[in-house]
């Protein structure tokens, strides 16, 4: 007989509005009860005040990143690399409230989730446009890459009518080219780092970011629109060490070198493509991110990272400009390198040309 219950519950357990409504209605008594079982329990106001405090470091944390001193181990750039994954704190606070029964703890985690919001939920919004007149991608292939050949095939397969290359071999360079010279007629390969276009290019030259080496490079680009002026950069790697913190001074160093170079730039539309080894967030960066916007920022949807590729934590691979009107901005699919390659259309200000 119960099992004869038990089967016509189930068959007669309504449509799905109607288990929605019911799971709804549990959940909410639960809640009722929960709140019942608070409302008698006077200390719920004491327990919880070191998670309390530890909200309110976190919200500290995220809010005032840019005082944290890079004087020790570049602490700051290295908080500031993964700020937005602080927020999975958040979750981890309010169960711990829940656990404890603290309505401190449970009203001070609202802190850093505001902070987190405040910081980051404009980019949890799609802002993907529609229009634009020039496509560009900007991919580090990785100096180890097995496939040359296809990685160039992807990025070529993305539409792109301006590609960037960072960390080119000597060895890889030659397949590199034949992969894409039926998609771009014109290109140019300076040090590590090389542009290829579909439009004509000219005043290619290298761009001294303070290496001894060249990895970045400058060309202006003729597009229908108008000429752009294209800075290709793959600025110097960081380390994490446990004796030395964030290491990271060359390629700060490498920033403003670039910052500077792109300042002195005397055509107005301008377009930065390459792997910064570093986030807008990064304070590090600040010689060329003051004076460009990230298409990402201003038109993509979520947070865009691009490092590493099996499992991307921070958007290190930038597409930045100035005088250029982002439209919309992705992340493409994954090559043989450990980076994935990203990509954003613009709308170029012919009244510039």
């Amino acid at each position: 007989m119960a099992q004869q219950a038990y089967v016509t519950e189930t068959d007669n357990g309504g449509s799905g509005p109607e288990r929605r409504e019911s799971g709804l209605r549990r959940l909410t008594n639960r809640l009722k009860g929960l709140a019942a079982g608070w409302r008698g329990d006077r200390r719920i106001w004491r327990r919880g005040i070191v998670l309390a405090a530890l909200a309110a470091i976190l919200a500290l944390v995220m809010g005032l990143h840019a005082k944290i001193p890079n004087a020790i181990g570049n602490l700051g750039s290295l908080t500031e690399t993964f700020l937005p994954w602080l927020g999975l704190c958040i979750p981890v606070l309010i169960l711990l409230a829940l656990v404890r029964r603290s309505a401190t703890a449970l009203i001070a985690v609202l802190l850093p989730a505001i902070v987190w919001l405040n910081l980051f939920g404009g980019q949890l919004t799609d802002k993907t446009g529609t229009g634009g007149d020039l496509t560009v991608a900007t991919h580090n292939v990785n100096a180890d890459n097995a496939d040359p050949a296809g990685t160039a095939r992807d990025v070529a397969a993305s539409g792109a009518d301006v590609v960037a290359l960072e960390e080119l071999t000597t060895a890889a360079v030659p397949t590199y080219e034949a992969a894409l010279a039926a998609t771009y007629k014109y290109h140019t390969v300076q040090g590590t780092v090389g542009l290829w276009s579909k439009y004509p290019l000219s005043g290619v030259k290298p761009v001294d970011i303070k290496l001894g080496w060249t990895r970045a490079m400058r060309a202006a680009v003729a597009t229908p629109a108008g000429q752009v002026a294209v800075y290709v950069a793959h600025l110097p790697s960081v380390r994490v060490k446990v004796e030395a913190g964030f290491t990271a001074r060359q390629r700060d160093k490498s920033a403003n070198a670039l910052g500077e170079a792109i300042a002195d730039e005397p055509v107005r539309n301008v377009v930065l493509l390459g792997d910064l080894n570093g986030t807008m967030n990064d304070r590090a960066l600040r010689a060329v991110t003051a004076q460009m916007r990230s298409t990402q920022g201003a038109s993509g949807s979520g947070m865009g990272f691009s490092w590493p590729a099996s499992f991307p934590m921070a958007r290190i691979d930038q597409i930045m400009v100035r005088g250029v009107e982002p439209m919309s901005s992705w992340t493409l699919p994954a090559t043989g390198s450990d980076h994935l390659p990203v990509a954003a259309r613009v709308k170029v200000d012919t009244s510039a040309s």
